[in-house]
């Protein structure tokens, strides 16, 4: 059986500031007014577009605590709300995640939640709507949320299956916020501003980067996400030839077919020669 903490941590960024974001459109705004009104936020997107970074925006601009959970099919509901473990010769309740998070006024961020299984998601429901409350039944025990608390979820509707999707009961609770890769001036402004990579060479991974998301290759079933172009660059700040940079984050890394990887190289040397 996973630890508690297996699941849940706080979040460490590769940059200096830990609260900057840049903003795409109304996502700011939208999110504000859901934790005015003590909504739960869904934020769907593709891998590496910056969801994650947005909610860590949020909690540093809300002055909120954030506990963060990476869903897998594995994921209980014991490991969200809470169980007993054996410490010493004393049988000791341990809180999960979602009820720290409830306790302590904080935002609570279930990384890729359709992952979860479907009996766990259940657990979630008296507290996304207005009863605001968690059950935990092996305790007999009902904690109501207090004003400060929010619950954020987000998953990639790309991989979405008819065994891998929230449920209507569990999507009508939410306010949903789409996330889709940022605009190439965007994008620069990210890898320059946010992690000092030099803009001649964000230039060249931004448009390296929507040249990979432009191909329509078999058995290339991922593109190439902001996370990946900012690996590159942060590689290359410590001296690593630029090129070899975006092979090892980017052709190496979204395939391990050997003519992918091949045709991707190529596609590199176009930007990155």
């Amino acid at each position: 059986m996973s630890s508690q903490g297996e699941h849940f941590a706080a979040t460490d960024l590769a940059c200096a500031d830990a609260g900057a974001y840049i903003a795409v459109g109304d996502e700011e705004k939208i999110f504000r007014a859901a934790y005015r009104r003590r909504l739960p936020v869904l934020l769907k997107g593709p891998t590496g577009v910056g969801k994650t970074r947005f909610v860590e925006h949020m909690a540093a601009e809300l002055g909120r605590p954030l506990v963060t959970v990476a869903c897998h099919e594995d994921l209980t509901a014991a490991d969200l709300v809470g169980r007993y473990i054996l410490k010493g010769s004393e049988t000791v309740w341990i809180d999960g995640p979602l009820t720290e998070a409830v306790k302590r006024g904080a935002i609570c961020y279930l990384d890729e939640v359709v992952e979860a299984r479907s009996d766990t998601i259940v657990v979630l429901h008296p507290v996304t709507d207005h009863r605001r409350e968690l059950h935990v039944e092996r305790l007999g025990e009902v904690y109501r949320a207090p004003a400060e608390f929010m619950l954020v979820m987000s998953y990639n509707p790309g991989y979405q299956t008819l065994l891998k999707d929230l449920k209507p009961s569990t999507r009508q609770r939410m306010v949903a916020i789409e996330f889709g890769f940022p605009t190439p001036e965007v994008e620069v402004r990210v890898l320059r501003d946010l992690y000092g990579i030099d803009e001649t060479l964000a230039l060249d991974l931004v448009r390296l980067g929507n040249g990979i998301r432009r191909l329509d290759t078999p058995g290339l079933t991922e593109v190439a996400s902001t996370r990946a172009l900012i690996a590159a660059g942060l590689l290359a700040k410590e001296g690593l030839d630029p090129r070899t940079a975006a092979v090892s984050t980017l052709a190496m890394a979204l395939s391990d077919d050997a003519d992918v990887i091949e045709g991707l190289t190529r596609l590199i040397d176009q930007y990155l020669a």
